[in-house]
């Protein structure tokens, strides 16, 4: 979990806000733009099915919001000596680029070519022998937060911790091979294997809209 700003020299010196103050700012935001869909049939990135999806792509047009829990994610993480933040595409992009900004580093990140994660486009040119954070935005499975971790090392980079805006799997930083893991939310949420969904048991429609049900999944009820 998050603690206090310590000491860096990169750091913001304006960002001295207790975790506790944060995490409830970073709700806030959250809630303010809709990104907390409850009460509805989702499909997930991963395949299962769930009754809440947290819709990140509803904070993204906000840019000065976005900036704000960049801010918060910085002042975690200055206290680690960062060189350089990188992230997963698609979805850690927008976030540690932000966060990149407000710890006044290089920002980079890590693209699929053939199934896994590597950084391209001379990206990897800057994670040799520096000191890397890496930013996810929501943590699931976490599998796109280790495969940048061990991207990183690919490249001759050294983690020092990992950080998300909203880790709702539960994540724990063993999982990701990570020395340190913090996010500005913390919330676990059921989920369910398509065939063993109650959602779909029950007739309960999936939300087209958002997550993977907007490519066109169906439940087994609908089928």
């Amino acid at each position: 979990m998050l603690g206090l700003m310590t000491t860096s020299s990169r750091s913001n010196p304006e960002l001295t806000t207790p975790k506790s103050d944060l995490s409830a700012r970073a709700l806030d935001i959250m809630r303010d733009c809709q990104a907390i869909l409850t009460d509805g049939h989702f499909v997930y990135t991963s395949g299962r099915h769930g009754s809440v999806y947290i819709n990140k792509d509803a904070v993204y047009p906000h840019t000065y919001k976005i900036a704000e829990l960049g801010a918060f994610i910085a002042q975690h993480l200055c206290q680690f000596d960062v060189d350089v933040v990188a992230g997963p595409a698609l979805g850690g992009i927008i976030m540690s680029q932000w966060t990149a900004h407000h710890l006044g580093v290089p920002g980079v990140f890590a693209e699929r070519r053939e199934g896994e994660l590597v950084f391209a486009r001379g990206y990897d040119k800057f994670l040799k022998g520096k000191r890397v954070a890496v930013v996810e935005d929501i943590l699931t499975t976490g599998l796109s937060a280790r495969q940048t971790v061990e991207a990183v090392e690919a490249a001759g980079g050294t983690v020092v911790a990992v950080c998300a805006l909203f880790n709702r799997g539960g994540i724990k930083a063993s999982e990701l091979g990570a020395p340190e893991l913090s996010s500005l939310i913390e919330m676990q949420f059921d989920d369910y294997a398509a065939d063993e969904c109650p959602l779909c048991a029950k007739g309960i429609p999936i939300n087209t809209d958002v997550g993977k049900g907007a490519k066109g999944t169906v439940s087994a009820a609908q089928k």
